[in-house]
């Protein structure tokens, strides 16, 4: 808590999800006197109700289908099922761990730790528990929730949000997926897995619709194999209650049952009541309007994280808190690019990527001016090894840098810390063609990919 109601600040915080811990662990790290408010526990959405949960379920999925896979290695082994009390032990005990750290973290740093729901009450205070909080200046990181539609009853029962879906202490028999995005396909692919049966409804023409077309066709052939449903092209109408579940109307009068339906519709941000509006900050739709370098239009006041505009994405919100942390202590700082942010979604096959896509360069461009390779992960050791399928496909400019790389097929996240790299620092595929990948290994094939788009193909067709 602070010392006395005199102590000022240098940076108080308002939430401490990933944006607003960054935002501190920075802050402090420079020098300056910060203090941090959450409602919750530290970590926020990522490490309790969004990343790491879900990766965990992920992985216990993948462990269920090798289970059953394992045959095809030579491996005798048999499958019992989901004991889902376990799974949320083992998805739990993660988080504790990695909570306990990040507290000690805080601590460690001298960080001013308040717990409480806070309300902005000025351009330069934070009133929580009874107090103001004084700063020199504020920073915003209030996150999101999962949204709705009208009309849309989430009961937390046969209605649910990806944060009942985190707790659910049964595998469904059977799940409608509302919603074809990053949320919604990581869990109608962890819920097939477990055993359910999915059907995803998606009202654009196709699953994960703000990567490359190409990955998200690739996405869809692998999931028709595994035996997940889909519905692309046709918006929700309504859901209404059967007798042990629920059925959903899509606009065009289709009708599917389910025993739940998850609505996976994306995240909106929280900021409804907080005070923003009255302390002048400007906002639309519920966010927060910032720069390029996260400042509101509030001299004292910036934003970071789910609650601006911008990717919500964990590692977003770090690099935004960093960037805040390092301007008002005087750092030069230059802002994000976003289209040199790493992507991954984490179903089974992954989908991971960075820079544009093929159509998006083409519209920069000039579509005689974009050049894109597809390198066939059958052409790779260890994804013959793993039995996984998929592709890596390069988007260059004619003569110039690879400004996309886009890939899909099971552990592909692990191979976006290079294609960052390739992209961010406008790599030339013969520079990327010169360096030595090592064999056998799924990164490998970036360097294959590479080798081919330079003209010197090794173990593809040129």
């Amino acid at each position: 808590m602070a010392n006395d109601a005199s102590t000022v600040f240098d940076l108080v915080i308002l939430g401490g999800g990933s944006g607003g811990y960054a935002a501190a662990l920075r802050g402090a790290q420079l020098g300056l006197d910060v203090a941090l408010i959450e409602k919750g526990k530290v970590g926020g959405t990522c490490l309790h109700n969004g990343c790491i949960p879900t990766k965990a379920l992920l992985h216990a999925g993948e462990i269920a289908d090798q289970a059953r896979e394992s045959e095809q290695f030579g491996v005798k082994a048999t499958f019992e099922g989901i004991d889902m009390a376990a799974v949320h032990k083992y998805k739990d005990d993660v988080i504790s761990g990695l909570y306990k750290g990040l507290q000690g973290l805080i601590a460690s740093r001298k960080v001013t730790y308040i717990e409480g729901e806070g309300r902005l009450s000025s351009p330069t205070s934070v009133d929580v528990n009874g107090q103001r909080v004084q700063g020199r200046h504020v920073l915003l990181a209030t996150g999101s929730v999962p949204k709705s539609l009208p009309g849309l009853n989430i009961d937390g029962d046969r209605i649910i949000s990806s944060d009942h879906a985190l707790k659910l202490d049964r595998v469904p028999k059977s799940a409608i997926v509302l919603g074809g995005g990053v949320i919604g396909v990581e869990f109608a692919s962890a819920w097939k897995s477990f055993g359910a049966d999915v059907t995803i409804i998606e009202g654009l023409k196709h699953l994960v619709p703000v990567e490359d077309e190409n990955s998200s066709k690739l996405l869809e052939r692998a999931f028709r194999k595994r035996g997940i449903k889909f519905n692309l092209g046709t918006f929700f109408e309504k859901a209404e209650y059967t007798q042990d579940g629920v059925k959903v109307t899509l606009a065009d009068g289709k009708e599917f049952e389910a025993e739940v339906l998850l609505v996976a519709i994306g995240r909106g941000p929280v900021s409804q009541g907080l005070g923003y509006e009255e302390a002048g900050v400007a906002m639309d739709r519920g966010f927060v309007l910032v720069d390029e370098y996260m400042r509101t239009n509030v001299p004292t006041v910036s934003a970071v994280g789910d609650l601006a505009p911008t990717l919500q994405l964990a590692h977003v919100g770090f690099a935004e808190g960093i960037l805040v942390a390092e301007r008002l202590a005087g750092l030069k700082t230059v802002p994000v690019d976003y289209d040199g942010v790493p992507r991954v979604t984490y179903c089974h096959p992954e989908v991971a990527s960075v820079g544009i896509t093929e159509a998006k360069a083409k519209e920069i461009y000039g579509a005689d001016k974009v050049v894109a390779l597809k390198y066939n992960l059958a052409g790779n050791g260890k994804s013959k090894i793993l039995k996984t399928a998929g592709e890596i496909k390069l988007v260059q400019v004619k003569d110039g840098a690879v400004v996309g790389v886009h890939m899909v097929g099971d552990r592909m996240g692990e191979q976006v810390g290079e294609a960052q790299l390739i992209y961010n620092w406008e790599a030339l595929p013969a520079e990327v063609a010169q360096l030595i990948h090592a064999h056998p290994t799924q990164n490998e094939a970036m360097g294959e990919a590479h080798l081919a788009l330079a003209g010197k193909p090794l173990h593809s067709h040129d």
